[in-house]
């Protein structure tokens, strides 16, 4: 697979590759949705190169439901330093911080929850509060990424101990939480099985997998709901999106418009990917 890759003034690469906020004078002008990039067709393009994807490994791209506001992680490939950043728009700009651990993640589609490991955080009226449990059926749980949809269904994976980590889920019914369970082998096959994204109105799962019938690497897949309520076989994303490196953290923007992922990380540098949503419609079966 051949990513485009989009050259952009040397000034913006030298301003981006600073591991602090910027000032507001040096930060380049963003205009419009997206940070103002150009939209992506159906091959992947960088994300905001120079800007979000950098000389390090970046990861945890997700915006909030207004698109207003963009998270993202860095870490930096000299100092082994974790940063993490928001964009956000305002009067039409962006404006980009550095925010502290834990403020990122996954948000739920109503916009009021952000989802931090097995903890979570509320929408304030002046940003996030403090970092809360779960609750004590997530407590033991190792969990890397953990997304909810308009029904509050939780899926998430428990983790990357010993390299078997398996998909989870765990419905809201009734007010009540139900405790958390596997996914069928449809989805859990191959090892591991992490960084799980369901679509909000609950019609397809994307997850990361390392299977026999893949690239190399860790492989994005989808599963898409049947009309009897199973999810159907898991179908590799193909060589559009996989290559013989890592691809994964598979996210849809909340417009539905666009598809965000990771790779290659066994480089060590791990850049932010886009590319136009429909792309998952040329893989749901006829």
């Amino acid at each position: 697979m051949k990513y485009i890759f989009i050259s952009i003034v040397l000034l913006f690469s030298i301003i981006a590759f600073s591991s602090n906020s910027y000032g507001q004078d040096e930060f380049p002008v963003l205009e419009g949705p997206y940070l103002g990039q150009k939209p992506p067709g159906l091959t992947p393009e960088v994300f905001a190169p120079g800007i979000v994807s950098t000389e390090h490994h970046e990861w945890g791209p997700v915006f909030t439901p207004d698109m207003k506001e963009f998270y993202f992680s860095r870490r930096n490939n000299k100092s082994g330093k974790d940063s993490h950043f928001v964009l956000k728009s305002e009067n039409n700009r962006w404006h980009e911080s550095e925010v502290e651990p834990g403020v990122g993640g996954s948000i739920s589609p109503d916009g009021k929850t952000m989802f931090y490991t097995n903890q979570y955080r509320e929408r304030t009226d002046d940003g996030w509060s403090e970092l809360k449990s779960l609750g004590s059926a997530f407590e033991n749980i190792d969990i890397m990424r953990l997304t909810s949809s308009f029904k509050g269904t939780y899926v998430f994976d428990d983790g990357y101990k010993d390299g078997k980590a398996k998909i989870r889920f765990s419905r809201l019914i009734n007010g009540e939480r139900e405790a958390p369970e596997p996914l069928s082998k449809k989805i859990n096959t191959g090892t591991p099985n992490v960084h799980p994204f369901i679509a909000p109105d609950e019609s397809y799962i994307l997850w990361d997998s390392k299977r026999d019938d893949g690239y190399g690497g860790l492989d994005m897949y989808i599963s898409f709901r049947q009309e009897d309520g199973t999810w159907g076989a898991a179908i590799n994303f193909g060589d559009k999106i996989n290559t013989s490196t890592s691809q994964g953290g598979g996210y849809v923007t909340p417009d539905g418009k666009y598809l965000f992922f990771g790779g290659p990380a066994s480089t060590g540098k791990g850049d932010v990917f886009w590319v136009d949503a429909q792309i998952i419609e040329t893989l749901r079966p006829k």
